[in-house]
């Protein structure tokens, strides 16, 4: 009797040894892999694409660091692509996720644990084998050392074992948590030999030892960084299917300028060969010149499918005054986005109206009968107009007279507590005018936050707007030192763990997450563990929805606009392939032609 109590006690542990197991070259969080084993390359890449030339990009402010991983500290551009993981996604899935520096996945059907089997081949830039060993200690260091994020992304791993030289494992706290098996697998791999003798949570400008495709060749502390190619790059030289076609560009230098005018005018006067537009109005304004009309640069508005995610105005919910719900909806009638649109974006953009924008998870109508399952357990708590009323942003004619918006707001303020007195919302405990700042980081949204401002006065509210560094501006986000921010809330097609920092109550008072708003809200995080537990692709859909709607219903931004396309510009030798994936722009499949880079060279000089 007690050898058969002793067989079932194993039979149906945690992590089942008897359930099946699974082995391959890649998982998907539902459904099969797109590419099956032994594929030769992603189909949006060109297998003739050639390897060399050198490029110019740019970034904003400075940086003092090469350690990408801790809060403290500002990173240089692109110094996170030194490093591989050890599976990759590819850019026309939702979610899949390939092996990079792991040859093999392994899982159960339950999906408690996963463990990957490195490469033989991988190294890093010294030559020695990336390990187990590395992959543990990257693990346990930026858990306890590392950014916020890690504690929230994959705070449900249990622990991490060596199995042997080149196999890990990751062990679960539950079975539940299903994208896990998948996100663990985007962990950055960092070389334990190097960091040995040196402290993992300070700033350091000491070149790191990668294992990627770039090494650092040159810097100019807090102005310029070069990465060149590794010729002895493991990925290259073993052919490795997820890697083919990709890394093309055999130096690339990132100049670092003061501010977007800048920036921008640096790459019409040809120091820079690459530049995303993120203005509208320069955008349709500012690329009149000679260059375009000769076709020396390119400008290209290149259509994708990625969810566009949350951009907008968001409250800081730690400030008493923003805590009413009514207020921020009183506030958010102040916005007149079709005045804006007309006036400011050449009606580029269309308005946002999901936390999942342009995307099958955002919330549209009523919610359905499956979405109520998930909602109703929290009915006491949620706004009673997620089960009665479709959410809709106000609505102006674009003529800059909102009145009636104006007088909503009035009421919801008054309903609130607040008194107009003399042209000022006052408190009447206090006797002190509504007033909070509006923090940016750059000029160039000041245009488009002054009017807002002026609709926000006429409340009786006083707004001060300030503009700083994007240093300074990175360390008060991470403080939560600000009363209003512009902020954007970037989403995939498979939400998951990463929604815990967005909007867990955890991480609410935790520096430097991705709570910024400061939500604690228990039916949002009830929302956020069913949608990390969901079984299958249409119950993450369903709960994603039920979580936008929650999400919208209590304001906790004003929402603010999108559009689906990259406007990209970039001086004319660069060739592409064919194919462009749907879910990025793809630059890392592109490459110098020497033939045009010598004309173009030649022709912007005479410019």
């Amino acid at each position: 009797m007690i050898k058969v109590l002793y067989f079932f006690l194993i039979l149906f542990s945690s992590n089942n040894l008897y359930s099946n197991t699974n082995i391959s070259h890649a998982i998907s969080m539902h459904g099969d892999p797109k590419y099956e084993e032994n594929f030769l390359n992603l189909e949006y890449i060109d297998t003739d694409s050639i390897k060399g030339g050198s490029i110019v990009r740019s970034a904003i402010g400075t940086f003092d660091s090469f350690n990408p991983f801790i809060l403290k500290g500002t990173a240089a551009a692109g110094v996170g692509a030194l490093y591989e993981t050890l599976t990759t996604g590819s850019s026309d899935e939702a979610f899949t996720e390939y092996g990079l520096l792991a040859e093999s996945i392994e899982w159960p059907d339950d999906r408690s644990w996963v463990s990957f089997e490195i490469r033989k081949e991988a190294r890093w830039h010294d030559g020695e084998k990336i390990s187990a060993d590395d992959v543990i200690w990257t693990f346990n260091t930026l858990m306890e050392k590392g950014h916020p994020f890690y504690k929230y992304y994959y705070g449900d791993v249990s622990e991490v074992i060596k199995e042997d030289e080149l196999k890990v494992r990751f062990n679960f706290k539950n079975n539940t948590n299903k994208e896990l098996v998948l996100i663990v697998g985007q962990l950055p791999v960092l070389p334990k030999h190097y960091w040995k003798d040196k402290n993992f949570e300070e700033t350091t400008l000491e070149i790191p030892i990668g294992s990627g495709p770039y090494k650092i060749k040159t810097f100019d502390s807090g102005r310029s960084i070069t990465y060149e190619l590794n010729e002895e790059y493991w990925g290259f030289k073993n052919n490795i299917p997820i890697k083919i076609g990709k890394d093309n560009f055999g130096t690339i230098r990132y100049d670092y300028y003061k501010d977007r005018g800048i920036e921008r005018e640096a790459f019409k006067s040809g120091e820079i060969d690459f530049f995303s537009e993120n203005s509208s109005k320069e955008w349709a304004t500012s690329y009149s010149i000679d260059a375009v009309e000769k076709g020396l640069i390119v400008k290209e508005l290149i259509q994708h499918e990625n969810p566009q995610g949350m951009q907008g105005f968001a409250f800081n919910l730690r400030k008493d005054k923003f805590k009413d719900r009514r207020v921020r909806k009183a506030l958010s009638n102040a916005f007149d986005f079709e005045w804006s649109n007309k006036n400011l974006f050449f009606d580029a953009y269309k308005r946002t109206d999901s936390f999942f924008e342009n995307s099958e998870l955002a919330s549209s109508g009523l919610p359905s009968k499956d979405e109520l399952k998930h909602l109703n357990p929290y009915f006491d708590i949620l706004p009673n107009e997620i089960f009665s009323q479709e959410f809709k942003n106000p609505v102006t004619d674009g003529s800059g007279y909102m009145r009636e918006q104006l007088q909503e707001a009035v009421e919801l303020l008054k309903e609130s507590g607040w008194q107009l007195i003399d042209g000022k919302l006052i408190d009447p405990s206090t006797q002190e005018n509504f007033s909070f700042e509006i923090l940016l980081r750059s000029p160039a949204f000041e245009r488009i936050v002054f009017p807002f401002k002026d609709n926000l006065e006429k409340l009786g509210i006083n707004v001060e707007v300030r503009t700083i560094d994007s240093a300074q501006y990175q360390k008060r986000l991470e403080s939560f030192d600000f009363d209003m921010v512009v902020q954007s809330f970037s989403q995939s097609l498979s939400p998951g763990n990463e929604q815990r920092s967005f909007w867990g109550s955890d991480a609410a008072d935790t520096n430097g997450s991705r709570n910024i708003i400061g939500i604690k809200n228990y039916a949002v995080d009830g929302l956020i563990d069913s949608l990390i537990n969901a079984k299958d692709r249409q119950e993450l859909i369903t709960v994603t929805k039920a979580l936008d709607r929650v999400l919208l219903w209590n304001y906790y931004v004003i929402p603010q606009w999108h559009i689906s396309s990259y406007r990209v510009l970039y001086w004319n030798f660069f060739d592409q392939p064919k194919i462009k994936p749907k879910y990025s722009l793809g630059f890392d499949t592109w490459w110098v032609n020497n033939n045009k880079f010598e004309q173009v060279r030649t022709n912007r000089t005479s410019n």
